[in-house]
């Protein structure tokens, strides 16, 4: 039943999400005709203001036309704040549409139901599972702010509020203890979170990927493919925002920060050097993994995604 209350939902936001698509367009070609008068008017007064080589220039801008352009100026910018909030309302409900797809992921996840998309991880090809990572990454919603709002938490390198609780179905970073006992950050999903004990139950996100296989980068021991059970500590909840270089810089993580990111194909995180944040949006950062099989310990630059690059806990080198 919860199912197919959710696709009846969903159902419902993806009819509300095409009006308002429609409104979008709308009000973008009645908005034009305005735009096209600026244009025209400032044509006008560049034709009237002409003068020949040799006389002196031209007068400051008529009241006629000053009055004129303040008008149109005033309309064009009400029309980009009534496409601005219809824009913001779309996303909404993009969002809301996501957050109930997700639901209804983990839904039928408990409910042993899978889809062709998705099938179990034990049986994902390997393939199959690095494309839905890199799809989760591109995917992830660009913060847009308004005027003067600063980013949230959980925007890009902006760390989580200190009482914050990730969902079941979120994706975290986890340290775990490998067969050997040693310790190592990877890709997990929650599960549950105990207020009582404190502690989250995760799974790995990488079940059948990382059985028996070692951590080529490190040489370490192979990670037990199991549900974990850690304390707060433990997780580092992963950015559910991509930050805007050009509006938000600060809310990057800056060259030669230390991070934690997801090494390229795999599902493990490793400490890495930030080389270059992204420029744009959808630029990824270019870091500098720590590897002991390169003279000066760092890899050649590697592209990671925003949605796998957070804050490392430890700032002494290994």
């Amino acid at each position: 039943m919860a199912l197919v209350s959710a696709d009846s939902r969903i159902a419902e936001l993806l009819g509300e999400l095409h009006q308002l698509i429609k409104q979008t367009q709308e009000e973008r070609s009645r908005s034009e005709h305005n735009l096209l008068n600026i244009q025209k008017t400032h044509e006008r007064m560049q034709t009237e203001n002409k003068r020949t080589l040799g006389d002196p220039p031209g007068p400051p801008v008529s009241p006629y036309y000053r009055t004129k352009l303040r008008g149109l100026y005033t309309t064009a910018k009400a029309d980009a704040e009534a496409e601005c909030n219809i824009l913001r309302k779309a996303l909404d409900k993009i969002a809301e549409i996501k957050s109930l797809l997700e639901e209804r992921r983990i839904a039928a996840k408990i409910a042993g139901i899978y889809s062709e998309a998705e099938p179990p991880r034990k049986t994902m090809r390997r393939g199959v599972l690095m494309t839905l990572l890199q799809q989760s990454a591109m995917t992830l919603p660009l913060w847009i702010g308004k005027p003067g709002e600063k980013p949230p938490p959980l925007c890009g390198a902006v760390p989580a509020a200190g009482d914050y609780v990730a969902k079941p179905g979120d994706k975290v970073a986890a340290r775990v203890k490998a067969l050997e006992g040693d310790e190592q950050w990877i890709l997990a999903e929650v599960v549950s979170y105990s207020h009582a004990a404190n502690k989250y139950e995760v799974d790995d996100i990488d079940e059948e990927g990382k059985e028996g296989v070692p951590h080529t980068l490190t040489g370490g021991p192979p990670i037990p493919p199991r549900r974990h059970t850690l304390s707060r500590r433990r997780i580092i909840p992963l950015p559910q925002w991509k930050t805007n270089p050009e509006t938000d810089p600060e809310a990057l993580f800056h060259k030669d920060q230390l991070v934690l990111a997801l090494y390229p194909q795999t599902t493990c995180f490793y400490r890495a050097l930030i080389h270059a944040p992204p420029q744009r949006p959808q630029d990824d950062y270019s870091v500098l993994f720590e590897d002991t099989s390169y003279a000066d310990g760092y890899s050649p630059p590697l592209n990671v995604a925003q949605r796998y690059v957070v804050a490392c806990k430890e700032n002494k080198k290994k």
